[in-house]
């Protein structure tokens, strides 16, 4: 999973540079891609990040290693039926879609997200680059501070905060935040190559 989404972004660039980004583990992963090949990222589109380098007891980590605990104990129907019981019907959803579309090879996903390194603070410093971060400020699993703490490490970097509640009303609200926030970093930044 991981491996393929950094190839993904390597063969978008083959024409030239892109704008990378993704959601909580996507997150991660276009900012390590961009680490890796400045030249080539004209900016990143990032929401809930999870955590800067190692995982270590991050929340979303811990919520990855425990829901492929539940897969590999229950089965994956089961499993959904008991991590969708009781959250808004649009986040069953979503858990639902995601999870199945993994099929077997969710709880290896799982765990293998649960593990990989987000890039550190220092790494993101390097970025010189517009970067818009979304944020959700009632999500416990993507807390808010490391959405803040990568802004305040990227040179060319604005948050947005949204809720999952106004998620669950209105699906393109964290999408929106992010652009919005990338457009203002943008707009903001001194003339470069990317801007």
């Amino acid at each position: 999973m991981t491996a393929g989404s950094l190839t993904s972004l390597d063969e978008a660039a083959e024409d030239g540079p892109v704008l990378a980004g993704g959601i909580s583990l996507g997150a991660h992963l276009a900012a390590e891609w961009a680490v890796r090949n400045p030249g080539r990222c004209a900016g990143l589109l990032l929401a809930l990040p999870a955590w800067s380098g190692p995982p270590s007891d991050a929340p979303a980590s811990l919520a990855a290693r425990a829901s492929a605990d539940l897969v590999d104990e229950h089965g994956l129907e089961n499993a959904l039926r008991i991590a969708t019981d009781g959250v808004p019907p649009w986040l069953a959803a979503e858990l639902t879609r995601a999870w199945r579309r993994h099929g077997t090879g969710l709880a290896a996903s799982l765990r293998a997200a649960s593990g990989h390194p987000a890039p550190t603070l220092d790494e993101l410093a390097s970025l010189d680059i517009p970067v818009g971060i979304a944020a959700c400020t009632d999500d416990p699993v993507h807390p808010v501070a490391v959405a803040h703490a990568w802004a305040r490490a990227l040179p060319r970097a604005v948050v947005r905060e949204t809720t999952l509640e106004a998620l669950g009303a209105d699906r393109e609200s964290l999408g929106r935040a992010t652009l919005q926030s990338w457009l203002q970093a943008n707009a903001t930044a001194p003339p470069g190559p990317h801007s």
